[in-house]
C-alpha cells in the first residue's frame, strides 16, 4: 500500500517541478499542484486504508483495559512486585 502512495507523491512532485520550471508556470501553482494532486489525495487514501487497523488497535486496547479491571476486581493478590505501603503514615511527636 505504501509503495503506491510513495509513487503517487513522486508523480505529483514531478508535476509540481514541471509546473515551476515551465516559462508560464509559477511556484505558487507548483505548490498547489503538489498539495492538491499529491498530499491531499494520498493522505485521504492512507487514512481510509488504515481504518481497519485502527479499529483492531482500539478493540485490543479496550480488551486489555477490561482484563486489567477484571484482574483488579477479582481480589487476587498484587503481583506487580512492589512492596506494600503503610496504611497509616507514621506520626512524629513534636519536641
Amino acid at each position: 500500500m505504501y509503495i503506491v502512495a510513495i509513487a503517487w507523491i513522486y508523480v505529483a512532485l514531478m508535476m509540481a517541478v514541471a509546473e515551476a520550471t515551465n516559462p508560464i508556470g509559477t511556484v505558487l501553482g507548483a505548490i498547489f499542484t503538489f498539495v492538491l494532486y499529491g498530499v491531499a489525495p494520498v493522505s485521504l487514501v492512507v487514512y481510509l486504508m488504515r481504518t481497519p487497523q485502527r479499529k483492531r488497535a482500539i478493540k485490543a486496547r479496550e480488551a486489555a483495559e477490561l482484563e486489567q479491571a477484571r484482574a483488579a476486581a477479582s481480589g487476587e493478590p498484587d503481583t506487580r512486585g512492589e512492596p506494600p505501603a503503610d496504611a497509616v503514615a507514621p506520626v512524629r511527636k513534636e519536641d
